[in-house]
């Protein structure tokens, strides 16, 4: 395995799979992953699995299951499983199972990148049985498709319309605002436009909040409306024209979608976008030549995500040393791949992400998981990931730790660390030696 190839398979994916040889070609394998339809949508591991609609039937079900029995005078424990829980589990063993073994490791990095774009998290919302639905519904189709269908598809998703509480916002003039105390809620309108297309780099106001959050009243959720649960509820939609950033949308469905449309296809979008995006595949402050390049792209192909990714292989910028320090998912992903641990119990990765401080699908904030090395590099944080690696080394037993060393890192794998490991007192030892090294830790 040569430097260029090591450097593909770490920075643009997940590090290496001892069962998956190298390719011959690493550009050319990155550019081919961007070709085809996400290969875990045809996978039969995630056949069966529920979608956003029958996601929020179960947690419908749970929530009249609890009240029940407690009306009954029972105790929860014994007596309640909720279909949620369960619901979440199996997503998140389907979804981490693939992204450990997958062949094609670029796409999933970007399905991941951009789920943490859209960020929906447990944390509010009740939206644990829809984290899973809504990565296979609004990310995974579109992440080499048009930046517009997945804002339509993200924003539309009852996982993010709980989440930020659209669901049961209303129109201070609609016919339901003038009938009950229910107002709106305006953090859906902000996030959308912060977060998710224009960033305050497009000096948008209050007014402007405002304005989006009306537009996307009655944008809201129901179970029996297949696939996703999305359903507009006229009643509750602000009635009249909403105009942001000077634009001015008509009232109605058709008007949420043609402003998000708009805010989608800003020019101030492409520069939040190009920058996200280098700031991950480049530096923590990539230079501004590699954001103006993806900017021209994105405008150029109007969101084209397949075009302005397979940019992102040919840009120079992104062939730099890697000093991007991995997040802790990227770390237990990587470890997994080199240590040919492929399947694991959903409760190992929940219990793993959690104590390394990136608990899954559980953000503490609408704007995500950070992108920067220095909030992942403190001193509890790298303890933690130390004893971490100790602990799987002493679950692996399929391969020498030189060899596995030299599949992980090839090339890239310093002196220093391949004596620490061939000096090391136990194979245990070894391992812990490579997954604490530096070039191990940076992506």
């Amino acid at each position: 395995m040569d430097s260029e190839t090591a450097h593909a398979m770490i920075r643009f994916g997940f590090g290496t799979a001892p069962d998956q040889p190298p390719p011959a070609d690493a550009k050319a394998w990155l550019h081919a992953q961007l070709k085809d339809p996400d290969p875990a949508l045809a996978d039969p591991s995630f056949a069966g699995l529920p979608g956003g609609a029958s996601a929020l039937a179960a947690r419908r079900d749970d929530f009249r299951e609890r009240k029940r029995i407690l009306a009954e005078g029972k105790p929860l424990k014994g007596n309640f499983k909720p279909r949620s829980r369960a619901i979440f589990l199996r997503e998140a063993k389907t979804q981490l199972d693939w992204t450990v073994s997958t062949s094609a490791p670029f796409r999933e990095r970007l399905v991941w990148f951009w789920a943490n774009h859209f960020t929906t998290s447990i944390r509010q919302g009740g939206i644990q049985p829809l984290v899973g639905a809504f990565m296979r519904e609004a990310i995974r189709p579109h992440v080499t498709g048009k930046f517009t269908d997945m804002v339509l598809a993200a924003e539309r998703h009852p996982a993010m319309l709980l989440y930020l509480s659209n669901a049961f916002s209303v129109g201070p003039d609609s016919q339901v605002g003038l009938h009950t105390r229910r107002g709106l809620n305006e953090n859906l309108g902000r996030e959308c436009m912060e977060l998710h297309t224009v960033s305050l780099r497009a000096h948008y106001t209050q007014v402007d909040v405002t304005s989006m959050a009306k537009l996307l009243t009655g944008w809201s959720i129901n179970p029996a409306k297949q696939p996703t649960g999305f359903m507009f509820r006229p009643f509750a939609h602000e009635p009249g024209p909403q105009t942001v950033l000077g634009r001015r949308f008509p009232p109605g469905e058709q008007g949420g979608f043609d402003a998000l449309k708009f805010l989608s296809t800003h020019p101030s979008t492409w520069q939040s976008l190009a920058t996200k995006l280098a700031r991950h595949f480049c530096s923590d402050n990539p230079p501004q030549s590699a954001v103006d390049k993806l900017t021209s792209v994105l405008a150029d192909t109007q969101g084209d995500l397949g075009t302005t990714s397979a940019a992102l292989v040919d840009m120079p910028e992104a062939w730099t040393p890697l000093t991007k320090v991995k997040t802790p998912f990227d770390y237990v992903i990587s470890l997994l791949r080199a240590s040919s641990m492929t399947t694991m119990p959903a409760g190992f990765y929940l219990g793993s992400l959690r104590k390394l401080g990136q608990p899954l699908w559980a953000a503490p904030l609408p704007n995500g998981w950070s992108d920067y090395g220095a909030d992942w590099t403190g001193s509890d944080a790298v303890l933690a990931r130390i004893d971490f690696g100790y602990t799987i080394a002493a679950r692996n037993h399929r391969a020498a730790p030189m060899d596995i060393a030299q599949a992980a890192l090839g090339p890239l794998l310093r002196p220093a660390t391949a004596t620490a490991i061939g000096t090391a007192g136990s194979p245990r030892e070894a391992l812990a030696m490579l997954f604490s090294a530096p070039e191990f830790q940076r992506r």
